[in-house]
C-alpha cells in the first residue's frame, strides 16, 4: 500500500506523456535565473503586410503591468471556450488545419500502415482475488480495451467491462478499475469524452450487474478496499460553483469512506480538505484492514503522511512525518510500516517502521541509497520487491523484510519493466518488459525462486531486426553530461539528411525510459529517427535531478534539449532543416520554449496540449497544483524566472519560426487548451505567410487524447505525414 499519490498523479495531472520514474544522482550546477531582458529574442522589423491563408484572428491591445513589467496578451479573449466567437474560432482554425493535413502526400498510405499495426491483441497481467483473476484484453477488432475476470485459472474467460458498448459515439470511457479484496466486486470509474473527471461505480462480479451505488466527484479516486468487502476509502473533490473554481477545487478534496448500499452523498468524511489548491489529498487502508493512512501530497516535491487504526473511527490521526521537504511513500505489511524516501538521499533509500514507535529518531534504515535511484517499493510474497533504475533501464530485486537483499530478477539489457504486481500473502507476481525494438511481454514470476516464465506476448507485423537502439552521452550548456537514445535503421548514415524527431519531456519527476511504440517503429520503417534525452527535471537520476530543472532552474531543460539537437547535428545524423521537435502536456512547455528560443535549429514543430502562458496557467484548469514544480506569476522573482521563458510572450513578429503542428483536445480537463488557441493565433501572426501553422483539435478527447484506435491511427497518420513533408 503506498500513501504518495506521486506515481499515478504523474500521469493524471500533467505528465502524459510517456514516462516512468529513474538512475543515479548526478551533480549540477545551480544556475542564476535567467534575465528575462537576456531570453528576449532580438527585435524584428514588422514585415509588409501579407496575405495569410489561416482564418482571420481577432487581435486586443492588452498590455499588463506585473511587478513592474510590461506584459502583453494580444489573445487573452481566446481563453473562454465557452464564447461563441471562440467556438467559431476553433471550428474554423481546426476545419483549415484538417483540410490542409488531409491535402499531403503519403497520408493514406501512412495511415492505412498504422491500421496494420495499432490494431492487435495483447493480453494484460492478470489481478488475483480469492481464486477470481481480473485481466485486460486489447482485440485486434474493437476500438477500445475490454476487460475480463475468470473463476480459477482455467476458468471461462467472461466480460466484465466492454466500454465498446457504452456510447454509440464511443465518447464514453473506461478508468482505472479495482477488485474488492474476495473479488466479489469491483469498483471503476466512468469517464466522458476521455477526460479527466469521473464518476465511480461499483459491479457486482457473478452477476454482472452495477449495485445502485454511484459516486461523482472522483477524479483522483483510488478505491482502497476493506478486507471484508464492505466499503472502500476513496479521495471526493466537490463540483465547481461557489467557492470551487476549477483553479481552486483539489484543495476542497476530502478522504472519504463509502459503506456499500448507502447513500454516496451522506459518505463519512475522514480526512477533511487541506484548503490548499496546490495539494493532493489521498488515502488508503492496509491489505488486513487495521491501518489508514492518508497522504498531503505538495506538488511532486513532498508529502505529508498521517496514520489511524481503522477499526477506531474516532481515533486521532498520527503524524507519520510532516513539514519535510521530501516524498515519502509507505507500504504496510504486519504492522510494520516501510517508508520510501528521498529525505537525505535524492536517490530513495528504504527504512522500517513501528507505528507504535513512530518517532523520526526510532525509524531504522533497511535499504540505505545505493548509485541506482529506487523507483518504488512493494511488498509481495512476504518479501519486499524493489524497482530500480540503472543507467535509464530498469532493475528489479528481491529482499526480506528486514532489507538483506536476496536476488536479482533477471532482465534484457536497455528495456523497461513495469514493476512487480501481486499480493503480499502470495507469492506469484507479474511484471511486463519492453525495449525500444521489442513489444511488451509480460512475465510470471516467482518471488521465492525468482524465475520467470512468459505469461503473454504482443506480436505485431513489424519487422525490428534492421532497428537499432543505442543510448550516447553529449554536453550541454552548463557542462552536464546528458545521456540520450537513439533509435534508427542499421544501415542510417551520418549524411545529414535523417528526418529526425527529437522529443523530450522534462519535468515533474517523470523519466523517458526504453519502451515499444509501434508508431515510432513505422517512423523508422520510413527511414526516420527518433533522439530521446533524458532531460533535467525527470527523475532519471533521483531528485537531485529533478530539481535541477524545476522553478528557478527550468531553464536547464530548455538548454539541455538544445544542445541534444545541436549533438544531432554535430554529429551529423542531422540538419536543421530535417529536424523537428515534439512534446506534449509540460513537454509541450518543452518545445513551445525551444521553438521561440532557438528557431534556427529545427525545421519542424509538434506541440501537444501544452503549457504555454506561463504567465496565467496557474489560474486554469490543474495549474495551481504545478505551482511547486514552476513557481508563480504572484511572486515577483519567480516572475521573473516565468516571463524569462514563457514561450507565448516570446513569439517576436516577423520571426521565420519552424513550421507548427499543433495537437490540442476538446475536453482535455487538465492543461486548458488556452494554452494551444492562444500559442497558435501569436504564431499565426508573426510568421511569414507561407509558414504553417496549424490547429488540430480532437474531438471526444482528454489531455491524453482520444482512447479509440481509430483515432490514434488518424492523429498519427497527420503529424507525419506532416513531418514528412516539412523535413523533406
Amino acid at each position: 500500500m503506498r500513501t504518495s499519490l506521486s506515481a499515478a498523479l504523474a500521469a493524471l495531472v500533467l505528465g502524459s506523456c510517456c514516462a516512468q520514474p529513474a538512475p543515479k544522482a548526478v551533480a549540477v550546477a545551480e544556475p542564476t535565473p535567467p534575465d528575462p531582458a537576456v531570453q528576449l529574442p532580438p527585435t524584428v522589423e514588422e514585415p509588409p503586410a501579407v496575405t495569410k491563408p489561416f482564418p482571420a484572428t481577432r487581435r486586443d491591445d492588452i498590455v499588463d503591468t506585473l511587478h513592474g513589467q510590461a506584459v502583453a496578451d494580444p489573445y487573452r479573449w481566446l481563453e473562454d471556450a465557452e464564447q461563441p466567437a471562440v467556438k467559431a474560432w476553433m471550428d474554423a482554425q481546426d476545419a483549415f488545419t484538417r483540410g490542409e493535413l488531409a491535402k499531403l502526400p503519403g497520408r493514406d498510405a501512412i495511415a492505412a500502415r498504422l491500421r496494420e499495426v495499432f490494431y492487435f491483441d495483447a493480453l494484460g497481467a492478470p489481478t488475483h482475488r480469492k481464486g477470481r483473476f481480473f485481466f485486460s484484453r486489447k482485440h485486434a477488432d474493437k476500438e477500445k480495451t475490454v476487460v475480463y475476470w475468470k473463476q480459477g485459472a482455467k476458468g471461462a474467460d467472461q466480460v466484465l467491462f466492454d466500454p465498446n458498448t457504452w456510447s454509440a459515439d464511443g465518447s464514453t470511457g473506461l478508468g482505472e478499475w479495482w477488485p474488492s479484496k474476495s473479488g466479489a466486486y469491483v469498483a471503476y470509474a466512468k469517464k466522458e469524452n476521455n477526460a479527466d473527471e469521473s464518476v465511480t461505480y461499483v459491479r457486482d462480479v457473478a452477476s454482472g450487474k452495477d449495485l445502485p451505488d454511484v459516486i461523482p466527484g472522483t477524479r483522483y479516486a483510488r478505491a482502497s478496499w476493506t478486507p471484508d468487502d464492505k466499503g472502500f476509502y476513496y479521495t471526493w473533490v466537490p463540483p465547481v460553483g461557489g467557492d470551487v473554481t476549477i483553479a481552486n477545487r483539489p484543495g476542497f478534496a476530502e478522504l472519504r469512506y463509502h459503506a456499500l448500499g448507502t447513500d454516496p452523498a451522506k459518505d463519512p468524511v475522514i480526512h477533511g480538505k487541506t484548503g490548499n489548491p496546490q495539494t493532493f489529498l489521498g488515502g488508503s487502508v492496509s491489505w488486513d484492514g487495521k491501518w489508514l493512512l492518508a497522504f498531503i501530497q505538495h506538488g511532486w516535491n513532498s508529502s505529508d503522511v498521517y496514520f489511524k487504526d481503522a477499526r477506531t473511527p474516532a481515533a486521532p490521526w498520527t503524524p507519520l512525518v510532516e513539514g519535510v521537504d521530501a516524498n515519502f511513500e509507505v507500504t504496510v505489511w504486519k504492522d510494520r510500516f516501510y517508508v520510501n524516501t528521498n529525505d537525505g538521499a535524492p536517490r530513495y533509500r528504504v527504512f522500517a517502521v513501528d507505528p507504535r514507535k513512530p518517532a523520526r529518531a526510532a525509524w531504522k534504515e533497511i535499504v540505505p541509497q545505493s548509485a541506482d535511484t529506487l523507483e518504488s517499493v512493494a511488498v509481495i510474497g512476504d518479501k519486499l520487491v524493489l524497482s530500480y533504475l540503472h543507467e535509464v533501464q530498469s532493475a528489479l530485486a528481491i529482499h526480506d523484510l528486514n532489507g538483506k537483499r536476496l536476488r536479482a530478477i533477471d532482465l534484457p539489457p536497455l528495456g523497461t519493466a513495469s514493476g512487480l504486481t501481486g499480493n503480499p500473502d502470495e507469492d506469484t507476481a507479474y511484471f511486463t518488459y519492453s525495449s525500444f525494438t521489442e513489444a511488451a511481454v509480460t512475465y510470471q514470476a516467482s518471488i521465492k525462486t525468482g524465475a520467470t516464465k512468459e505469461w503473454s506476448r504482443v506480436k505485431l507485423p513489424i519487422d525490428t531486426s534492421n532497428m537499432v537502439a543505442e543510448q550516447v552521452r553529449y554536453t550541454s550548456k552548463d557542462g552536464t553530461s546528458i545521456p540520450m537514445f537513439l533509435l534508427h535503421k542499421k544501415d542510417a548514415a551520418k549524411d545529414g539528411k535523417n528526418r529526425v524527431q527529437l522529443y523530450g519531456y522534462g519535468g515533474f519527476n517523470v523519466s523517458l525510459t526504453p519502451g515499444f511504440s509501434s508508431s515510432r517503429a513505422v517512423w523508422l520503417e520510413r527511414g526516420g529517427m527518433i533522439a530521446i534525452p533524458n532531460l533535467r527535471g525527470g527523475g532519471e537520476f533521483g531528485e537531485d535531478w529533478h530539481k535541477a530543472g524545476m522553478g528557478a532552474n527550468k531553464q536547464n531543460v530548455f538548454d539541455d534539449f538544445q544542445a541534444a539537437a545541436r549533438y544531432l547535428i554535430d554529429q551529423g545524423w542531422t540538419s536543421p532543416e530535417h529536424l523537428a521537435i515534439y512534446g506534449g502536456s509540460n513537454g509541450g512547455l518543452l518545445v513551445g520554449a525551444t521553438m521561440t528560443q532557438a528557431p534556427e535549429l529545427f525545421g519542424a514543430v509538434v506541440c501537444a496540449v501544452p503549457l504555454l502562458d506561463m504567465i496565467r496557467y496557474h489560474q486554469f484548469g490543474s495549474g495551481a497544483t504545478w505551482i511547486p514544480e514552476y513557481g508563480s506569476a504572484d511572486d515577483p522573482a519567480q516572475f521573473k524566472t516565468l516571463f524569462a521563458y514563457s514561450p507565448y510572450h516570446h513569439v517576436v513578429d516577423g520571426t521565420r519560426y519552424p513550421a507548427l503542428l499543433m495537437l490540442s483536445a476538446d475536453h482535455d480537463d487538465r492543461v486548458d487548451p488556452m494554452h494551444a488557441r492562444k500559442f497558435v493565433a501569436a504564431i499565426q501572426h508573426a510568421i511569414p505567410g507561407d509558414r504553417p501553422a496549424w490547429l488540430r483539435i480532437e474531438k471526444n478527447a482528454g489531455h491524453g487524447g482520444a482512447d479509440a484506435v481509430k483515432q490514434a491511427v488518424e492523429q498519427s497518420a497527420d503529424l507525419f505525414a506532416f513531418l514528412e513533408r516539412e523535413l523533406q
